[in-house]
């Protein structure tokens, strides 16, 4: 580590850049976005003597700032980095830097590094750290943590304890990022888009679910105005926290600093919840900031290379995976879940999972969470014939908790009604037939992860699906005798939990799932190495909500599974060829009672299983990308090799479309000097037409040696697709020849 004080700081990596100027009280952003390369003295210079606006009419006399810690001391009169007091004192922050470190990775600096300021202030009795790192791929991380420190505390900073109600990390953003994207949703419609021009006034989107939810913003990103998956620029931030969290996107009239507007995102707390006597420490969750000059699906290859990068991601190809819940939902019977193993290992499925319904009383939804023993009236030998015959065919055993949750109809909450999550006025409102658990109590902490443990520990559970079907409402606490806001220190309970599990268990997988997308973030993701982006298993709705998701997951950690012919959650029927070949290019699944197949249906699975294990080295390691298109109705999106050897792409369409064709689109990803054989995968079924005839290249890709073309025609120009009928879909193989 190097003293930084009053110098001009780079971190650099991937072709983006963050510039900070360490003089001042506080350190600010000089530049955020592209690589600058090496800055010698001149250009330092002048980034800094650049770095400061006019002072306007109407305005504080010397030219307003916006550092690294915003405050109204600065001239800032928008969102505030810090806002809280000490029993109504000490609402004035002050920090200022005391130390600056800095640390640069990499030949000339361009492979990342540290920004480490350390912060005290007087009026609040606060002592900070801030810890900027930028990784290898482009992705800046900001940690925050503050500590209440007795030394500040004189005849300036009160000694009541420091209500913190918010703690945020604000980026400034230039004048051309001009509109928002971010998502909306709900149940089976998660990470829904949603796009608008940067208006002046402040974009709040705020979370308080205790959880992300399905109405998640998931990932806000500011653009330029040609922003798409292939162009533009972009500037990004996600927080990697699994409780209540805000985004922030900002403008005021004065800008902030030389700079126009904000991007900012920080934990959501609730009143009182973090109260700071002295000694005591707040560590914020860590927010993610992403730019990218080549679009969206810049963005998400920088996420993605870094969740690969990291010592716990799922390094062995990811199974095929059978789910037994929309095959027999509560109805457990040996005899009926053996038949069904015997089919998923006909298919070639690699992993069984128990869902909902084999632990005690739990016969419906309304009964049994909290009693995580095996249910013997229905299970009188135990889970151990399944399990065995499950393992007899080579594949792993998973099965269902909702650890995080209690009904009322259970022996835990009759012994201890007090365990449950509440006011101790009453309790709202029950949802799904049931509450929330109180973590944060040692002994339901306890008794919760020991139950949990011997069932893996019996059985040799090598996977855990982990669901949390409710929101946190009313998320307060009695254990201290008081009503206490409780989702932080949940949320911490929940990752302490998962750490341990995986800390007894040591191989053991564990799937997160939130009523299906209600807890996507990098927060869980850290514990976990698998999400379920939704239950909806609608192919129609599954093909959008992936794809958005693929924004921040990389494919291999989203669970895609094969649904019945007529969804579960929708009702609509779609064909088994198109229900494979979305379900294909993620971390592929089955979730249908295949008993209801016939022997062609089986086969036909099959051979897609045999192809999800050709092609699943290519789907969970490359690059994900996205044609943009004019007609809404269609979709094109791929997987390329890092080399860009091979690729994948799915056409699809969703519904008819005014145009009768599409006329040439262009294949994204590939390499426009190389040759690329190219055939079309319809080992699921041949997808039906809305034309009379096909464009001539396709008969050739439809032969078993396919036709061969120059990347430039593929990826600049563009081939003219079929008009497929709605809810049909191509996969497209294209292998680099020359």
């Amino acid at each position: 580590m190097l003293d930084g004080s009053g110098a001009v700081l780079l971190l650099r990596a991937a072709g983006a850049s963050l510039v900070i100027d360490a003089a001042g009280p506080v350190p600010r952003v000089l530049h955020w976005g592209a690589d600058l390369g090496p800055l010698d003295p001149v250009a330092a210079d002048a980034l800094r003597v650049t770095g400061a606006p006019a002072v306007l009419n109407n305005a504080p006399d010397v030219p307003r700032a916006f550092s690294l810690w915003a405050t109204e001391y600065e001239g800032w009169a928008g969102t505030p980095a810090q806002e809280g007091h000490a029993a109504g004192s000490a609402t004035t922050p002050r920090p200022r830097a005391v130390a600056v470190r800095h640390r640069v990775d990499g030949v000339d600096g361009d492979g990342g590094g540290l920004i480490e300021i350390d912060l005290v202030d007087e009026i609040t009795g606060l002592r900070s750290t801030m810890a900027l790192a930028l990784d290898r791929f482009g992705v800046l991380a900001v940690d925050v943590s503050v500590v209440r420190d007795e030394a500040l505390l004189d005849a300036t900073a009160t000694a009541a304890p420091y209500e913190l109600d918010a703690l945020r990390v604000l980026l400034p953003l230039p004048e051309r990022a001009v509109d928002i994207l971010d998502f909306n949703g709900k149940w089976c419609r998660e990470r829904s888009p949603q796009r608008g021009a940067i208006f002046s006034g402040t974009h709040l989107r705020r979370t308080r679910r205790g959880k992300p939810g399905h109405d998640s913003p998931f990932l806000v990103v500011a653009g330029t105005s040609d922003l798409a998956f292939g162009t533009g620029e972009a500037w990004a931030t996600h927080l990697a926290w699994s409780g209540d969290s805000e985004y922030v996107v900002e403008r005021l009239p004065e800008g902030a600093g030389a700079f126009s507007s904000v991007l900012g995102a920080g934990e959501a707390l609730r009143p009182g919840e973090i109260l700071l006597a002295p000694g005591d420490r707040y560590d914020a969750p860590t927010a993610l900031f992403v730019w990218s000059g080549d679009g969206l699906d810049g963005v998400a290859d920088r996420l993605h290379r870094r969740l690969r990068a990291r010592p716990s991601h799922p390094a062995t190809p990811r199974p095929l995976t059978l789910n037994s819940w929309e095959a027999v939902y509560f109805d457990h019977d040996l005899d009926r879940l053996s038949a069904l193993v015997e089919r998923a290992a006909r298919v070639g499925v690699e992993r069984v999972v128990l869902d909902d319904g084999w632990f005690h009383g739990r016969r419906a939804a309304n009964a049994g969470l909290g009693d995580w023993f095996v249910d013997r009236a229905v299970w009188p030998e135990g889970l151990a014939p399944l399990v065995d015959r499950v393992r007899s065919h080579g594949m792993q055993f998973g099965i269902w908790f909702e650890p995080e949750m209690i009904n009322l109809d259970s022996d835990l909450a009759r012994l201890h009604p007090d365990w449950v999550l509440g006011p101790r006025a009453g309790l709202g409102a029950t949802a799904r037939d049931q509450y929330v658990l109180d973590l944060t109590r040692t002994q339901a902490y306890d008794l919760v992860l020991d139950r949990i443990s011997a069932i893996v520990e019996e059985y040799g559970v090598d996977y855990i699906k982990w669901d949390h079907n409710r929101d946190l409402s009313e998320a307060v606490s009695g254990r201290s005798g008081n009503d206490r806001p409780a989702v932080h220190e949940q949320t911490r309970a929940l990752y302490r939990m998962l750490d341990a599990l995986r800390e007894r268990h040591p191989g053991l997988e564990i799937e997160t799932c939130s009523g299906g997308g209600g807890r996507v973030d990098l927060g869980i993701l850290d514990r976990t190495d698998r999400i379920w982006a939704s239950d909806c298993n609608d192919p129609v709705e599954r093909l959008q909500i992936e794809r958005w998701t693929r924004m921040l997951v990389p494919p291999e950690l989203i669970g895609s599974h094969l649904g019945a012919e007529r969804s579960h959650t929708t009702s609509r029927r779609t064909d088994l060829s198109f229900r494979l070949i979305v379900s294909l290019t993620a971390h592929a699944g089955i979730e249908w009672d295949l008993q209801e197949a016939d022997d062609v249906e089986l086969e036909t699975i099959a051979r897609w299983g045999a192809v999800y294990r050709e092609l699943r080295d290519l789907i969970h390691r490359g690059r994900v990308v996205n044609a943009d298109l004019a007609d809404e109705a269609t979709v094109l999106t791929g997987i390329v090799a890092q080399d860009s050897s091979r690729a994948i792409h799915t056409w699809a369409r969703l519904a008819t479309s005014a145009a009768g064709q599409s006329g040439r689109v262009r294949f994204p990803g590939l390499d426009a000097a190389a040759r690329y054989s190219v055939r079309i995968r319809d080992e699921f079924g041949t997808a039906r037409r809305h034309q009379s005839s096909d464009p001539e290249w396709l008969a050739a890709a439809l032969t078993a040696e396919g036709i061969t073309l120059p990347g430039s025609v593929l990826g600049i120009v563009g081939v003219p697709l079929p008009t497929l009928a709605p809810q049909q879909a191509m996969l497209f193989d294209l292998v680099r020849v020359a």
